[in-house]
Parts: C-alpha cells; sequence; structure tokens
C-alpha cells in the first residue's frame, strides 16, 4: 500500500513519516510541504534523523495524490476543499484528522466520500474512541438532572477552539440524549453570563505549554458525580491509529467512515 503525507514536515507530519516507515504493508511515496517552505528538497526521513529514503518533501501535492493508494492529511481546514477534489478525482482513499471545519468544508467531505474512501475522525486515538462511546453511553442511561460539561487542553500552538476531540465529545453527549450539538451547546461562559440552562452542554478550552491533549467529561448530578478523561502523552499514538486507519481503509469501498467504524465498534 503506497501511503503519502502532506504536511509531512509538520510535528504531526514528522510523526507519520515514522509511523509509515515502520510499518509493515506500507509504503512510503512521497511527502509534500506548502510553496516557499523551508523543508522543500530535504530528504524526508533525513530531516527527521532516519536513514535517507530517497524521497525528497515537495510541493506538488497533486502529484502525490495521484501516485498513493492512501493520503493522510493532518493539515489545515481551510485547504481540506482542495485535497477532497483531488481525493475524488483521482479515487485516492483519504485519512483525515484536520479539525475546525464548517460547513461547506464538511459538505466538501460528504461529497468526496461519494467516489473514494474517506475515514474522518477528529481524534486517532483507541482512547479516546472509547471514551466517545462511553461519552455516548452514560449520557443515554442518566437523566437530565446530570448536566454535562467538556472540558479540554491543548498546548498553546493550537488555533481551533474547542478542540475537535472536544466538539466529537459533546456530539456523542447529545446524540445520547436524542438532541442535537447545536441547539444545546454553550461553547464558552464569560463574566455574568446568567445560570446553567437545563439540557446545557458545557465546553471549556484551556491553551498551555507543550499538551498535546487532555479531555474530561463530567457528569455533575445533584448528588454524585461522573467524570471521563483521557490524557495524551505523545503524539505517536494520533499516527499509530491514523496508519491503522490508512490499512483499513485501502480495503474498504467508497464511503465516509470515522475511527469507530475502523475499530468495530459502531452499534
Amino acid at each position: 500500500m503506497k501511503v503519502g503525507i502532506v504536511g509531512c514536515a509538520g510535528r504531526m507530519g514528522q510523526m507519520l513519516v515514522r509511523e509509515v516507515l515502520a510499518t509493515s504493508g506500507c509504503e512510503l511515496c512521497g511527502g509534500t510541504e506548502s510553496p516557499g517552505h523551508l523543508a522543500l528538497g530535504q530528504d524526508i526521513a533525513a530531516r527527521i534523523g532516519l536513514s535517507p529514503c530517497g524521497l525528497d518533501i515537495r510541493d506538488d501535492t497533486p502529484s502525490l495524490f495521484q501516485i498513493s493508494d492512501v493520503v493522510i492529511d493532518f493539515t489545515l481546514a481551510t485547504i481540506t476543499e482542495t485535497h477532497t477534489a483531488w481525493a475524488a478525482q483521482h479515487g485516492t482513499k483519504l485519512i483525515l484528522g484536520t479539525t475546525g471545519h464548517d460547513e461547506q468544508q464538511i459538505s466538501s467531505i460528504t461529497a468526496a466520500a461519494k467516489k473514494t474512501t474517506i475515514v474522518k475522525a477528529m481524534n486517532f486515538s483507541v482512547g479516546i474512541n472509547i471514551l466517545l462511546k462511553l461519552t455516548k453511553d452514560i449520557a443515554r442511561t442518566v437523566d437530565e438532572e446530570f448536566d454535562i460539561e467538556i472540558v479540554e487542553m491543548h498546548h498553546r500552538h493550537k488555533i481551533d477552539s474547542p478542540s475537535g476531540t472536544a466538539i466529537g465529545l459533546g456530539e456523542a453527549a447529545a446524540a445520547g440524549r436524542k438532541t442535537a450539538l447545536p441547539d444545546v451547546a454553550n461553547w464558552g461562559r464569560d463574566r455574568g453570563t446568567g445560570k446553567r440552562s437545563p439540557g446545557e452542554i458545557g465546553f471549556a478550552s484551556l491553551r498551555g505549554g507543550e499538551v498535546v491533549g487532555e479531555h474530561k467529561v463530567i457528569f455533575a448530578g445533584n448528588s454524585e458525580r461522573i467524570e471521563l478523561s483521557h490524557t495524551a502523552y505523545s503524539r505517536e499514538l494520533f499516527a499509530k491509529g491514523a496508519v491503522i486507519a490508512a490499512k483499513w481503509a485501502n480495503h474498504k469501498d467508497t464511503g465516509l467512515y470515522d475511527m469507530i467504524d475502523v475499530l468495530g465498534m459502531g452499534e
């Protein structure tokens, strides 16, 4: 299976390069960066301290989609529409770990998934996907006496807020209560916002240091509290999950899937 990586010189991209090179059945066929990037022309593997692999980092992303069986994308939401169009055009399977998409970008993903296989996940960690399932199950089980709050913390460089994973946890909680997240979400509280609304799902985002990712789901009742939490210590776990998804997607029919499907935890 030939795997291409867009954004291969970024922090997540470097992890993906290591994981693809180390995984049996995967062949790294190329990696790209944006025009003008300082890493262009450098050997993909040598740049991160590995033995040279003979592949230079290029800025010809359309060609990468053409030669790859699967492309892994953890770049920016603003270029997702372009990447999904190339995936659809060439029938390239796409593993999409980018978060922060707007409605138009999500529509482009849905449209492309009619022509190729896309695995889109807000988080490729096995543990987070277990957390998603538990969140939905608990929200379904407890009544609305339990207020739901989601707290996340990430490194100072993260652009979007709340994190895609936090939003996914909110969607899981809302689904458990048979409602839509936009109808019940409180995306953040400033001073003087008043008391909590019944059925509300609240979010709090923290940024600082080099925190890889921390998520907590709180079910606060009148007499007891349930807390679910997950802490990521290394981005390596996201890379491992993405490559697992790539190998799974390579043998799947056209459609839009998530990591729950990859792990066989769907209902």
